[in-house]
């Protein structure tokens, strides 16, 4: 129930219902084990064959983000993207060729990679599902549907309230120069009111700096009000006669957690965590916040670890993961994920009388690998008046609102020290006012929030500032792909959107050479392309899978394609990508080469050809034999997405005449071509886009979703 914006409140109860459930940490499953997580076996036992489940795929090779990376805060955060964005690119190649081979049949809805934890998030049949949970490139698997609640409400206006900042010496250091300026703070919550005029003038403003993951919102809105009270906490400005927040010379961005409905998913949450990374998509550029609050949690106590990997990458970036405790006090061990994982700071929830409130969750934490006392500090949250919906304001109490306390005083502190080797999170921590008991216990963790003498123990602790640390990771990894890196930019969100049937099979290659599903959204993965002035491009028409896809206008007999030189000296080659004719016209007699293999003397050792014959597409391969190229026989071919794999062999001695190319199409093995004389022929080379056109073809092909491998069959 929604209270009114006047002066009339409608009470509302400020502590939230938790169930006393311990949900279990995701365990690595061992090679050869099923990565399905219990939920997700028990979601797909109900759930019939013909329908559909989304779940979080997570991949088995990840980057060891407690690699220290030295240099500023831009050069910090760019090195980490970098790398979360290359681990991606390269590790999932395989799995994604197969999720296309299985959309094109109708056994998969969407899928949108993620870099920030290097997954994937599917919707798929069952049977798809299962068999990704074979796969020795997945982790673990789990479920899309969450429990995610508000750790904090409106309370009645008859009570005493307060806009006081004071209690935490924010106004101490507002008297020294430091009022936020300088830094930028996110707000991940139910959205926020740009238009109020406390928030208004901090809005950061621009296409980086709000991000709605359910796509509803364009710009920044929040139906809910909670959202719009936790920024308002850290950064409102003095419109309302007093300073509201604690920082408010700093910058806001925001994201919302929460859709219309007031739920959220697994995927919304990844995608907005990974948002928070790299705004505007662009990892050249450091637009990503210093302090991200957190007023929100899993509904139920215990440990669930599936944002840990997402909260780690923030640490290692050099951005504060600010959360709320929970409000599932008074009890002993009534900590809550995401708060209690060891990388975020746990905020519980005192009065304006330094007195802790009976809804603030106690430790000891749930999640193991945390030092010190759950929460970790303590912040005033009860009854703070803070800014409303429509301009107006309106006290609210709850965890929810000591959380963004903290990260406003956590604002302040890097507006005083930005070095990111500065510990602003220990100075927060030792420069608390201790309470309760005589030193760091599980009610009021260190103490209460004290801005000033965190910043005192700043200036006694001046920042150490480290070039290149390797602190050995807490999991192992096993590599799926070759260790070429690359810098281009995957968009922030990719979708699959295809139709329906049933099919299984099995998983793809662990020897990848080179993957590229065009959701970079550009040509820049390959090594150079021939676009004949912009008519070889990306679009999203084009998309066989993903969000993009790429395609050819052919006007002209000009060759245009995309070259990958990635291949060394390889004696068997397989590679697969998906192609749609589309309805382009090719004249009777005509051809053209939709895929070339060259050899390091330029030499087409494989290729893909297209033809019309009584109006149907055909399709056949041919490969170089000695001096001369043999063909298989053509292969008539509906007008719709195909997906089309070859298997190139070299012969095993220099004049042997063992050599062949395999084909398939649509899974389907063609007749090969065999007895290939190609022994002294390495592949170095492969070239996607129409080439060798015949006169007279013109129209828009689509291609999409190639990868290679050095020689295990790739699709299904």
């Amino acid at each position: 129930m929604k209270r009114s914006a006047g002066p009339v409140a409608v009470a509302i109860a400020t502590a939230l219902s938790f169930s006393a459930v311990v949900v279990g940490q995701q365990i690595r499953h061992e090679t050869g084990a099923s990565a399905l997580a219990p939920a997700v076996q028990q979601q797909l036992a109900a759930t019939p064959s013909s329908s559909m489940v989304t779940v979080i795929v997570r991949m088995r090779d990840q980057v060891n983000v407690r690699q220290r990376r030295g240099g500023d805060f831009s050069q910090r955060l760019k090195g980490l993207v970098t790398d979360l964005r290359s681990k991606q690119q390269l590790s999932q190649g395989g799995i994604l060729t197969y999720l296309m081979a299985q959309g094109v049949k109708g056994n998969v809805a969407s899928v949108t990679p993620l870099w920030v934890n290097n997954s994937l998030s599917v919707t798929a049949t069952p049977a798809v599902v299962a068999a990704l949970g074979t796969r020795t490139d997945v982790e673990i698997i789990t479920p899309d549907a969450i429990s995610i609640v508000k750790v904090g409400g409106p309370v009645m206006a008859t009570l005493a309230t307060s806009t006081d900042v004071s209690q935490t010496q924010a106004t101490a250091l507002w008297d020294l120069g430091y009022t936020g300026q300088g830094v930028v703070v996110a707000d991940l919550d139910t959205g926020v009111d740009a238009t109020h005029p406390d928030l208004a003038a901090s809005y950061r403003g621009g296409t980086n700096s709000w991000f709605d993951p359910y796509g509803q919102h364009a710009v920044p809105t929040d139906l809910d009000g909670h959202g719009t009270a936790t920024t308002g906490v850290m950064v409102a400005g003095a419109a309302s006669g007093s300073t509201i927040g604690m920082a408010p010379g700093a910058k806001w961005i925001a994201a919302r957690i929460f859709n219309d409905s007031g739920s959220a998913t697994a995927t919304a949450i990844h995608k907005t965590l990974q948002w928070v990374l790299d705004p505007d998509n662009n990892p050249a550029t450091a637009d990503a916040p210093r302090v991200v609050n957190n007023s929100w949690s899993y509904g139920s106590i215990g440990c669930n670890v599936e944002f840990q990997p997402d909260v780690q990458a923030l640490r290692a970036a050099g951005i504060l993961p600010v959360f709320a405790a929970g409000n599932a006090g008074p009890v002993a061990g009534s900590s809550v994920s995401p708060a209690n994982y060891p990388e975020s700071i746990a905020v519980g929830v005192t009065d304006n009388n330094d007195v802790i409130d009976a809804m603030s969750s106690r430790g000891p934490s749930a999640c193991g690998g945390r030092v010190g006392t759950y929460p970790d500090l303590v912040a005033p949250g009860m009854n703070i008046t803070t800014t409303d919906l429509y301009g107006t304001y309106f006290p609210y109490s709850g965890t929810s609102l000591a959380a963004p306390k903290a990260s406003g005083a956590l604002a302040l502190l890097t507006s005083a020290q930005p070095d990111p080797a500065a510990d602003l999170s220990g100075a927060l921590r030792n420069g608390a006012t201790d309470l309760g008991v005589a030193g760091p216990d599980d009610t009021y963790g260190v103490g209460r929030v004290n801005v000033l003498s965190a910043y005192q123990w700043l200036q006694a602790n001046p920042p150490v500032t480290t070039t290149t640390t390797t602190v050995p990771p807490t999991t192992t990894t096993t590599a799926v792909a070759p260790t070429t890196t690359t810098t281009t930019v995957p968009p922030t969100t990719t979708t699959t959107i295809v139709p329906p049937t049933t099919t299984t099979t099995t998983a793809g290659p662990v020897d990848l050479v080179f993957a590229d599903g065009f959701e970079s959204a550009s040509l820049g993965q390959w090594s150079a392309s021939a676009t004949n002035g912009g008519r070889l491009s990306v679009s999203d028409a084009a998309a066989r899978g993903g969000t993009y896809g790429m395609q050819a206008v052919l006007a002209n007999t000009t060759a245009m394609y995309v070259r990958d030189t990635t291949p060394a000296a390889l004696s068997t080659y397989h590679a697969r990508f998906a192609f749609a004719p589309n309805g382009v016209t090719i004249p009777s007699s005509r051809t053209e080469d939709l895929l070339q293999v060259l050899d390091g003397s330029n030499n087409v050792v494989a290729v893909v050809q297209l033809r019309t014959s009584g109006g149907s597409y055909q399709l056949r391969v041919g490969a170089r034999s000695g001096t001369s190229t043999r063909a298989s026989s053509w292969v008539t071919v509906t007008n719709t997405t195909h997906s089309l794999e070859i298997g190139w062999t070299s012969a095993s001695t220099a004049r042997g005449a063992n050599g062949s190319l395999a084909f398939w199409i649509d899974g389907s093995a063609r007749a090969p071509v065999t007895s290939l004389s190609n022994g002294g022929s390495r592949v170095e080379e492969a070239r996607m886009g129409p080439q060798a056109i015949g006169s007279g073809i013109v129209g828009t092909e689509y291609f999409d979703g190639f990868s290679s491998s050095r020689g295990s069959y790739i699709g299904a």
